[in-house]
């Protein structure tokens, strides 16, 4: 059985003194509760050490939200993934859609990325999903199998990587898919990666739901088949949100 995993994804937001809602998902976060999920959150790099030396303890898991493709050189404000996993890192949010849309990465570069974060021993978030566009459009299913398969190296272990879907529509709009659409993109998604993960491993990877994730809507969203999980945005930013939707898990 797959263990539920919420992931906070903190964007660029965040200073030193909004740590104090790190601390107090930290604190809420109860021995109850770590039994049955698993609970990863991602400020922004300039936030990664201090709260790194807050998670000691706690049973969360410090996250990174990119790294650079290469170990290391003459890449001027980039971070690389050994940087991060020096930093406390233990996981990488990889090939957002606002990396997609606003830096132009393609899925071939999204796949070096996750080349260099899985050497430097951190596991991947893999982004997936589909614009507006594109789902009207019927073509949905066909783009997110094209960015898993063209995102990820082929024979990659149960363990390495989980997968995020989010509809590009729904990040920060507050629309969500149906629960019927949800369920079908993550069977879908299942059924990708038993073509690029080594045998079995797809029954074994969590694939994260993401999109206008919050207390409201969580429970729901987390009982559908297939979904392991949420990578949650703007909710993250406020303990009592975030950990209203770790509950839901």
């Amino acid at each position: 059985m797959r263990r539920a995993l919420i992931a906070g994804n903190w964007k660029m937001n965040g200073l030193k003194a909004d740590l104090q809602e790190l601390s107090g998902m930290a604190k809420g976060f109860t021995p109850a509760l770590r039994v049955r999920t698993d609970v990863m959150v991602a400020p922004p790099a300039t936030l990664l050490f201090a709260a790194s030396a807050m998670l000691i303890g706690t049973g969360m898991t410090l996250g990174a939200q990119d790294c650079h493709e290469g170990a290391g050189g003459a890449h001027t404000g980039d971070v690389s993934a050994s940087m991060l996993f020096d930093s406390g890192a233990e996981m990488v949010i990889l090939g957002h859609s606002e990396r997609r849309q606003n830096h132009g990465e393609t899925s071939t570069l999204v796949q070096a990325k996750v080349r260099a974060a899985l050497t430097a021993g951190l596991h991947v978030i893999l982004c997936v999903g589909e614009t507006r566009a594109e789902r009207e459009a019927g073509r949905a299913l066909g783009i997110v199998r094209r960015q898993v398969r063209q995102s990820l190296p082929e024979g990659l272990h149960a363990g390495a990587i989980s997968i995020a879907y989010e509809p590009v529509w729904a990040i920060g709009t507050g629309l969500t898919p149906t629960l019927d659409d949800i369920a079908a993109m993550h069977a879908d998604i299942r059924k990708t990666l038993r073509g690029v993960l080594m045998k079995g491993a797809a029954e074994k990877t969590r694939i994260l739901y993401g999109g206008s994730v919050k207390p409201e809507n969580a429970a729901a969203i987390l009982a559908l088949q297939d979904v392991d999980g949420a990578l949650v945005g703007g909710a993250s930013l406020k303990a009592a949100d975030f950990l209203a939707i770790i509950a839901a898990a």
